[in-house]
């Protein structure tokens, strides 16, 4: 059987601007890969809440839905924009990487907290920082989707 690479894709989440930014990603490379976007594929612990989910069960259910995506994919994708990388992206990075995943970056923000960039944790964790979404995209595509199928 034949299958597309799937891509775990971590970001910010909090805002209309970072929902809608992690949408226009996904949608960009959706074509060659299988996108895991927490935010329309996994669980929100906002909506678990709201829906009467006791928050320490909602917690342990967005937890163990996200973690099982990270086992499940091919390659990590994060968000790395703003001062400070947001620390449920910085924690699956860490994860990812430990898993022995491909990981990947993108900030095109130029604010940063250290005055040489990212935390050192963060940059040795990526293969590849990009400073656009663009040049990300294309690399993926030219360095991932000419083999995007691969026997299961």
């Amino acid at each position: 059987m034949l299958k597309k690479r799937t891509i775990y894709l971590a970001a910010p989440l909090f805002n209309e601007a970072e929902l809608a930014y992690n949408k226009s990603l996904k949608a960009r490379l959706q074509a060659y890969f299988d996108i895991f976007l927490p935010q329309e594929d996994g669980l929100l612990l906002r909506d678990l809440v709201a829906n009467g989910t006791s928050a320490a069960l909602a917690e342990r259910m967005v937890f163990d839905a996200d973690i099982a995506a990270m086992k499940e994919s091919d390659l990590f994708l994060v968000v790395l924009n703003g001062a400070h990388i947001d620390e449920g992206a910085a924690f699956e990075l860490g994860f990812s990487f430990a898993l022995g995943k491909r990981c990947v970056g993108l900030k095109s923000d130029i604010r940063q907290s250290l005055p040489t960039g990212n935390n050192p944790m963060i940059n040795q964790s990526c293969e590849r920082i990009f400073n656009s979404a663009d040049a990300l995209v294309t690399w993926l595509i030219a360095t991932y989707a000419k083999k995007q199928h691969f026997s299961v």
